[in-house]
């Protein structure tokens, strides 16, 4: 399955979860509920799956985590803010190039709207 149908399964079940519960609850929440929802569906979901940070050719132990991996193939970073800051792109943006990945979701559920919330960032894709 190619990144961007991946993205669109992510994408129709975040919003089917923003319209049921809507925003307000902690991003844990939310991480899990759509964690849950992919896996329904037959996706294979890492939830807090660890980031390597290499530097230098030395693997350093800092404790990065993705929110979610979904086919190993999509970065999903949830958060639950009142509004995205830039640290926030660049965070989503720099776990790409350190995985080596081409595409990731920043989905904030603290929305009113759902398409308020969701961006979506790449690298070289």
């Amino acid at each position: 399955m190619h990144e961007n149908e991946v993205a669109k399964i992510i994408v129709d079940t975040a919003h089917a979860i923003h319209k049921h519960i809507g925003p307000g609850l902690l991003e844990s929440a939310y991480e899990n509920a759509l964690a849950f929802d992919l896996q329904e569906k037959g996706l294979n979901v890492l939830q807090q799956h660890p980031m390597p940070f290499i530097y230098k050719d030395v693997k350093l132990d800092v404790g990065y985590r993705l929110d979610l991996l979904v086919e190993n193939k999509v970065i999903v970073e949830i958060k639950s803010v009142d509004s995205l800051a830039p640290v926030h792109f660049a965070q989503t943006l720099t776990y790409l190039k350190l995985s080596d990945l081409k595409l990731g979701l920043l989905i904030n559920f603290n929305t009113k709207y759902f398409k308020e919330g969701i961006h979506r960032l790449v690298n070289n894709l």
